[in-house]
């Protein structure tokens, strides 16, 4: 059966939302906005040459309880596109200035993939930043040759060609089911790779899958031993990066630490299957049983 067509509108069309930019630091930052900014704040961290998008399907049910924030990292998205290679310590950095331009000195964190290895580092060396922090797909524990290289591939031929299939295909490998790689969302990452400066910044954003760079960046078992915060690792019986058995072996790492398994998922579970994503996502942010 053919799917229903979606686009990023229908997913927010009944949330109210603001998308702007906002100085972070000397960064232009670009966000994604819903919840009353006196509820507490919950900040959303996109993976690899993703964009705040990623999280269309989030907002709504989560702005009912925090102020939620999905931004675009520094070189990527629509933020600004800094001409270094980008490292854990940048993205941390970025994260901490866009938070004191919004004026937060505190809040949960949901990360997936880089994002939630961005999370990760910044619960193990500030604990004091961090209420409660959710671990999806993360990146950062595995050095996995093989990956490293599919990923660096099928980034870099859609940024020398960001045509219609190259970015497709760049797409297809976030997901269980191709299908859900709709024509909307094929459309509105083929946006930002067409950007002047698209080539470059995934160069610097790339500079994670180089085996030298990324030894330095790794999250040690040690620094998971220092994460204070609750943490939910959470993992998909599809993820391409690895196995359910690094989310189990994350979490039994993290004093906190608790692993819910999504079925059916590839490494965007928040968007395949978003019922039960959000589900999970708010027992535990809500500390719900």
């Amino acid at each position: 059966m053919p799917m229903t067509f979606t686009s990023v509108w229908s997913d927010l069309n009944q949330v109210e939302f603001s998308q702007g930019f906002i100085d972070a630091g000397g960064y232009r930052t670009r966000y994604l906005h819903a919840g009353d900014p006196t509820l507490p704040p919950l900040i959303l961290l996109h993976g690899i040459t993703g964009h705040a998008e990623a999280y269309a399907r989030n907002l709504g049910a989560h702005a009912e309880h925090f102020s939620v924030w999905a931004i675009d990292f520094i070189g990527h998205g629509y933020s600004a596109k800094p001409e270094h290679p980008l490292e854990i310590k940048h993205y941390v950095d970025h994260v901490f200035k866009f938070m004191a331009a919004i004026g937060v000195e505190r809040a949960s964190f949901s990360g997936e993939s880089l994002g939630g290895w961005v999370a990760a580092r910044i619960a193990a060396d500030y604990p004091d930043r961090v209420d409660r922090v959710v671990l999806n797909t993360m990146g950062g524990t595995m050095a996995n040759p093989v990956v490293m290289e599919r990923l660096y591939k099928l980034s870099m031929e859609a940024a020398n060609d960001p045509s219609w299939e190259r970015v497709k295909t760049r797409l297809e490998w976030l997901m269980a089911d191709p299908a859900m790689v709709t024509d909307d969302l094929i459309k509105t990452r083929q946006s930002i790779f067409q950007q002047d400066d698209w080539r470059m910044a995934c160069e610097m954003n790339m500079a994670l899958q180089d085996p030298e760079i990324r030894a330095r960046n790794m999250l040690s078992d040690a620094d998971l031993g220092r994460i204070q915060a609750p943490a939910l690792v959470l993992w998909t019986t599809k993820d391409p990066s690895g196995p359910v058995d690094e989310g189990r072996r994350i979490a039994s790492l993290i004093p906190g630490g608790r692993l819910a398994v999504m079925e059916n998922c590839g490494h965007w579970p928040q968007y395949e299957d978003t019922e039960t994503f959000n589900r999970l996502h708010l027992d535990f942010l809500l500390q719900r049983a």
